[in-house]
């Protein structure tokens, strides 16, 4: 049965129950486990997480770019169509027109020997425009997404620009079909501070501008506090936690998001340190049993070794998949 808060007739995008494996590594477990949460108009969703949580091929599994030889259970509804069912030639016609994607290295996703204008251009010249239209058009997509002097810098090779330039130009490509729903996966690693807080910025008036929605992958929880509406907690390949973010960083209801937050250093406070996470994240593909978080717990008991909690709504709005959600305290 779908999640019940996830049958809101505007959320645009809905993840219902998926469970991703994987056969290729030789590992038993899903390395997506249950997954449900929502993505609602205009609005952005943050999927946080430590490095192998299963973020990126949450993400993957929702534009249908998943490794050969997956499999995958549940439902991924993009206004009510599911995806899952749509047949790989209907997920094509999906990707860049409905669907777009901002991948994590921009310098590895373009074309070393192609000029940056025309790999703009590209999917418009794919769906019927000339090469002058396609060209024409990626201009004004490359100033859209704020790259000055835009006419001659289309001209380029990716290796002439920054790292900020480059991500600039993966999102005048993404922009191009014109999609609703913008995937972007740590759009802003292995920029400086002071690029990262541009590209968010660019970011967040372009879903303004056209009433975008955003699934964003993070790591960064600093990030998502400025950015996303909406946040998804991944642990292991399964959502501890899920709610509107300002709730959800003011008073996590799972000891995982706790622990994540008081991880973060506090810029307002001084001689303020950061709390430590003591131990290693579980693989996905090799999980404790019973909660997957429990040998790290600062609150696991002996039924957490053994008993996999449910998601579970323990406020209006907010869903925890821990035992004694309502004994953290506020």
């Amino acid at each position: 049965m779908p999640t019940p808060d996830l049958l809101e007739p505007q959320s645009l995008l809905r993840v219902e129950h998926l469970t991703v494996l994987l056969p290729a590594t030789g590992a038993a477990d899903p390395v997506l486990d249950d997954v449900s949460f929502s993505v609602r108009p205009g609005r952005t969703t943050g999927l946080i997480g430590e490095s192998g949580s299963g973020k990126t091929m949450l993400a993957m599994a929702v534009i249908g770019l998943l490794p050969a030889g997956a499999s995958c259970t549940g439902r991924i509804l993009l206004r009510d169509e599911d995806l899952l069912t749509a047949g790989e030639a209907r997920r094509r016609r999906v990707r860049g027109r409905e669907i777009a994607m901002i991948f994590q290295d921009p310098l590895s996703a373009l074309n070393p020997s192609q000029r940056i204008g025309r790999q703009v251009g590209e999917f418009l010249r794919r769906n019927g425009s000339s090469r002058a239209e396609a060209d024409r058009a990626a201009v004004g997509l490359l100033t859209r997404a704020g790259i000055p002097d835009a006419q001659r810098r289309a001209g380029d090779y990716p290796h002439q620009f920054s790292g900020g330039m480059r991500q600039r130009a993966m999102i005048a490509m993404a922009l191009a079909g014109g999609p609703s729903l913008l995937l972007a996966d740590e759009p802003t690693t292995a920029l400086d501070v002071t690029v990262q807080a541009r590209i968010l910025r660019l970011l967040r008036a372009l879903q303004d501008e056209s009433d975008m929605s955003m699934l964003l992958v993070s790591h960064d929880l600093r990030v998502m506090s400025h950015v996303s509406h909406d946040l998804v907690v991944l642990y292991a390949g399964r959502v501890c936690e899920r709610g509107p973010t300002r709730e959800l960083l003011r008073a996590p209801r799972h000891p995982y998001t706790r622990a994540l937050a008081a991880s973060v250093p506090a810029v307002r406070t001084r001689n303020t340190l950061a709390a430590t996470l003591p131990g290693a994240p579980a693989s996905p593909l090799a999980r404790p049993s019973g909660c997957p978080f429990h040998p790290r717990c600062p609150m696991a008991r002996e039924r957490c070794a053994t008993e996999v909690p449910a998601l579970r709504e323990v406020a209006a709005g907010r869903w925890s998949a821990c035992h004694f959600a309502e004994e953290i305290p506020a």
